[in-house]
């Protein structure tokens, strides 16, 4: 009789531990020895956390332990080679750090033993076992099932009769590795299908309408959103495969989805009609497709019912909105609104000054063609919010942001963007923690793939000091949105906030390869830097960020105050006369100026700027109970005092 083997199948790869063969859709893939033996301990282990130490005592032979670190590191890159795995976004192996590894998609587990002709007919059929991961779920109780039961006699006889220790260790394992995983044979829950609205493209005459069909991308994807079944990677990340030449597999592999969606969109007078087709991304092959021919009036019903029918074909036909709160009917929408609409969203996605202003006069003019579309509305907060942080006082913005979310909310009370809005409004200005809370968790279970969402309650929860938590949404939303700037600098400052600074340091150069330019990126790693208190490197970093804005206020505050706390006061004195001649003709935060003078040692000036911060209500107060730039202020009664006066209780900084 053969040995007999494992065969583990996850994503489109097949694992088979008797002969340590590797192979990707039936193409063999070379790894053998120690990366193998890896691969078979994290599968047999799927969800659990595997030790360095554990690989070691399992895969390294003592006397080589001196050359253990270099030979697991040099391993397990060659592992995620193989499986064309990412250490930052893996999909399958997950490191822990300084703990070890974890397996995490979901894998399928198969017994096979070849037996001789004589005695083949006596053997039961192999027996199959799913198991899915089982992370951050409660250990249940293990069911003793018929099947295994089965399943365990089949061994016992086998190991008896033929003395196969081989077979005996691998049943183990997968039993130890799945009993307390819930295993359930045949009938594990599958993962979400991932899923991608590339770029429609725009089969009107007129490249000036590229607009159209961008907009129709971003409303598309958001419809597909609505449906907890599916992984909807959020628009910013699509966007970047306009006009690619990249094959289907590759962009697969890049956004880590199993599904793409392509198609295009013309507009004839007042009728629109789009095309989309369904692809497989793994093996490019069109699984479906449809046409949609509506009047322009009627534009939402057809974006609602092609998410409707693509979920249905890539989900089943049970595919259903991830919450009974939806709307089940689409109002009509008034032509030159939503054709205002798109081009304001148009304009505020390029998240420059001037186009934030030009996308308001845009919602501005769709609200005025149609005074019921809640979706203009909450655009309209969305901008005003954004704008917030450093274009517009504090009071003006929030006021104009929450009078926008609350009209799209009695508008649609549905509506996602509505209630992350309204969230941002009572977290930024009106400091209504729980409020805010309940609003964020409302947006997200209305819309579970809305980055900005998981954005903004990552940034709720740093402030509340749950670090923890704060990186787990700031995943959520990269994820979804992995190829967005300002989501991956996001995710940087939520692991510098957690002390993860290794990791912070990691995306946030990522961030900076995506786009040298991107002023966010330098200064999430300036803060890093800081934190760390490598002051050289992060007043480079500060010094890169105010060049790339030119001279934004933002950047210099955070420049001066490093300059500093390192002991260069002169550069931080020139740094304060800036922000006051820039205070002449833009909005300056006070909040800026008191980090400024808290990095020189000023107190008093220190505590004026953070009361006027206090009294027009800075979105910047939010975080002071985890603010590091003002260190050097919490001894003194005065920070406890505006503490308990926002209802802040966080006694010290993050370390």
């Amino acid at each position: 009789m053969d040995t007999p083997s494992l065969i583990f199948r996850f994503g489109p790869f097949e694992a088979r531990t008797c002969a340590q063969e590797l192979s990707k859709n039936g193409t063999p893939i070379r790894l053998r020895g120690q990366p193998f033996a890896i691969l078979e301990l994290l599968l047999s282990r799927a969800g659990a956390v595997v030790t360095r130490e554990e690989i070691r005592q399992k895969i390294w032979p003592a006397d080589t332990f001196v050359d253990f670190e270099h030979g697991l590191n040099t391993s397990i890159k060659k592992l995620r080679q193989a499986l064309c795995d990412s250490a930052t976004e893996p999909r399958y192996i997950e490191t822990l750090p300084r703990l070890g590894y974890r397996f995490i998609a979901s894998v399928e587990a198969t017994v096979e033993v070849k037996l001789k002709p004589a005695v083949a007919e006596a053997v039961p059929a192999p027996v199959s076992v799913s198991q899915s991961e089982p992370v951050r779920r409660p250990a249940r109780s293990f069911n003793w099932s018929p099947v295994f039961i089965l399943a365990i006699a089949l061994f016992a006889v086998l190991a008896l009769a033929f003395d196969v220790a081989g077979a005996r260790d691998h049943f183990f394992a997968l039993f130890r590795s799945t009993k307390n995983a819930s295993v359930a044979v045949a009938s594990a829950p599958k993962p979400p299908r991932s899923i991608v609205v590339l770029p429609l493209q725009n089969l009107s005459n007129k490249s000036a309408e590229d607009y159209f069909a961008d907009g129709m991308t971003d409303e598309l994807t958001t419809d597909l959103a609505q449906f907890g079944s599916l992984r909807v990677i959020s628009r910013t990340s699509a966007m970047h495969y306009k006009a690619s030449t990249k094959t289907a597999p590759e962009i697969g592999r890049e956004l880590g989805v199993d599904t793409l969606i392509e198609g295009t969109v013309q507009r004839a007078g007042n009728r629109v009609r789009i095309r989309i087709q369904v692809i497989d991304s793994a093996s490019d092959r069109h699984l479906w497709a449809r046409s949609y021919d509506h009047e322009l009036k009627d534009v939402l019903v057809l974006q609602s019912s092609a998410a409707h029918d693509i979920a249905e074909e890539v989900e089943g036909k049970f595919a259903s909105p991830r919450t009974d709160l939806r709307s089940t009917s689409v109002n009509p929408v008034n032509p030159d609104a939503y054709e205002s609409y798109l081009k304001g969203r148009y304009f505020w996605n390029k998240r420059t000054e001037e186009g934030l202003k030009k996308s308001i006069d845009y919602f501005e003019e769709a609200i005025a063609e149609d005074p019921k579309f809640a979706a203009a509305y909450a655009a309209m907060a969305d901008t005003y919010s954004i704008m917030g942080s450093d274009v517009l006082p504090a009071r003006l913005a929030s006021s104009k942001a929450r009078a926008a979310a609350t009209k799209a909310l009695e508008l649609d009370p549905t509506i996602a963007e509505g209630h992350a809005e309204l969230a941002l409004v009572e977290f930024y200005y009106d400091w209504d923690w729980s409020k805010a809370e309940q609003e964020f968790r409302q947006a997200i279970e209305l819309n579970p793939n809305y980055a900005t969402a998981h954005q903004w309650y990552s940034y709720y929860l740093t402030a509340m000091g749950r670090f923890p938590e704060a990186v787990e949404e700031a995943r959520k939303a990269q994820q979804i949105d992995p190829l967005s700037l300002a989501i991956n600098a996001t995710l940087a400052g939520r692991y510098r906030d957690s002390g993860q600074y290794d990791q912070a340091i990691n995306f946030g150069q990522r961030t900076v390869e995506m786009d040298p330019n991107f002023v966010t990126a330098h200064s999430v790693l300036g803060a890093t830097y800081e934190a760390e208190g490598n002051w050289e490197q992060a007043i480079r970093e500060y010094q890169k960020a105010v060049e790339l804005s030119q001279n934004s206020p933002a950047s210099l505050a955070a420049l001066g105050c490093a300059y500093g706390y390192s002991g260069n006061r002169e550069g931080a004195r020139k740094v304060l006369a800036s922000l006051r001649e820039a205070s002449k003709s833009h909005y300056v935060s006070s909040f800026d100026m008191a980090t400024v003078f808290a990095g020189v040692g000023e107190k008093d000036n220190a505590f004026h700027w953070l009361e006027k911060a206090y009294a027009e209500r800075e979105s910047q107060m939010a975080f002071l109970g985890i603010a590091r730039r003002l260190n050097g202020l919490r001894s003194d009664p005065r920070y406890s005092n505006l503490l308990h006066r926002m209802q802040l209780g966080i006694p010290s900084a993050s370390s």
